[in-house]
């Protein structure tokens, strides 16, 4: 599935029977192949290096990866041998989802604490086991993107590490797997939360839940292990749900499904899920609508004076989506306090929708006539 193939080989061991074996399946593949040669430290082993050619592939370069000689060279032959990508392709690396063109695939997050079933989630969703699966926590370490295609609409599961507390992130190398883990969910449209149902939310679940929000990313929270707790007395979906709503109270506006990755419980609902709540991440309001929801808002309920003075709001905008973003004009911003905040962000959920997607209200200062804009 790759578009250009690394070969590193050991130029202190020189050409052995498994470099010959791997290079001749290489050359019969049709996918450009690089071949470095690593540990050559120095000018005075390049002659190690050419021993290499006698495998018969086209493009060879010494490197040190010790030392970092040779990598920038190595780094322009695999841009060099990428193919041409269409620009207007969705979620390339280093394009923010926010400016990303439409058109190209959803790109989907799989977070949740370590050994919750994610890699399992996705396999079952791939339809084959290409993620390794363990009961030990850890087994995945790096976020893996995966390609899927459904109905002719192209998906992206990307498969995290699991996030630990911070008191229990034990070394140097597990607190770069979690925030590689965390920076996944910037490159992603939507993100599945996945919540352990035979234990419930817990604190670090509500902290992921957060994470997400603060990152202005589409949310579905899959209560995993729904076939253990069938059984289980004491545990049902009213509780479960009522559980949610107190421990996550900051993303009621995230749909719910109750789900087994294992035995594939409720997946058939998972994908048009992400489907309805992407649509709403991307969905503009027109400007008209918005100023009539507006002042319907207002006369309803009108902002608190600021020291005995009135707080007016004019008119709004939406000034992009991934999320959808909004602009509010008010002579005084900053007496638009936390409750009226969240009392217009309820009324836009109420009029139009945008299930599982995190909105943003900026309130700025209306220019007077002549004033100059701001920033």
């Amino acid at each position: 599935e790759a578009d250009v193939i690394v070969l590193v080989v050991d130029g202190r061991a020189g050409v052995t029977p498994a470099d010959e074996d791997i290079a001749d399946l290489l050359r019969r593949s049709s996918k450009p192949v690089v071949m470095a040669v690593n540990k050559i430290d120095g000018p005075r082993h390049e002659d190690e290096a050419a021993e290499f050619w006698s495998l018969g592939l086209s493009s060879l370069l010494s490197v040190s990866a010790a030392h970092g000689r040779g990598i920038y060279e190595l780094c322009e032959a695999i841009v060099e041998a990428l193919p041409q990508v269409d620009p207007a392709t969705d979620g390339e690396p280093g394009t923010p989802i926010e400016e990303a063109e439409p058109g190209g695939p959803i790109r989907i997050a799989v977070v949740g604490r370590p050994n919750i079933g994610k890699s399992t989630l996705i396999n079952a969703l791939l339809g084959e086991e290409r993620h390794v699966v363990d009961d030990v926590p850890g087994t995945t370490m790096d976020p893996i993107d995966s390609a899927l295609m459904i109905d002719d609409r192209p998906y992206v599961l990307v498969d995290t590490a699991g996030v630990r507390k911070k008191a229990r992130i034990g070394d140097q190398l597990e607190r770069f797997v979690s925030l590689r883990a965390i920076r996944s969910i910037e490159r992603c449209h939507v993100t599945l939360l996945m919540i352990d149902g035979t234990e419930g939310p817990t604190d670090q679940d509500a902290k992921l839940a957060q994470l997400v929000g603060d990152r202005g990313r589409a949310l579905v929270v899959l209560i995993n292990k729904w076939d253990l707790v069938r059984d289980d007395p004491d545990i049902d979906a009213r509780s479960t749900v009522d559980e949610l709503e107190r421990r996550l109270p900051h993303i009621t506006w995230a749909p719910h499904l109750f789900i087994s990755a294992k035995t594939g419980k409720g997946l058939h609902r998972v994908i048009s899920t992400v489907d309805r709540v992407y649509r709403e991440f991307d969905r503009r309001i027109p400007t008209a609508q918005l100023n009539r929801f507006l002042e319907a808002a207002v006369a309803t309920h009108t902002p608190p004076q600021r020291y005995h003075h009135p707080v007016r709001l004019y008119y709004a905008t939406q000034t992009r989506v991934r999320p959808p973003t909004f602009a509010l004009f008010s002579n005084t911003p900053e007496g638009i306090g936390p409750a009226y905040r969240r009392y217009l962000a309820n009324r836009l959920r109420e009029r139009f929708g945008f299930e599982g997607t995190p909105l943003r209200l900026q309130f700025k200062r209306r220019r007077k006539l002549g004033e100059a804009m701001e920033g």
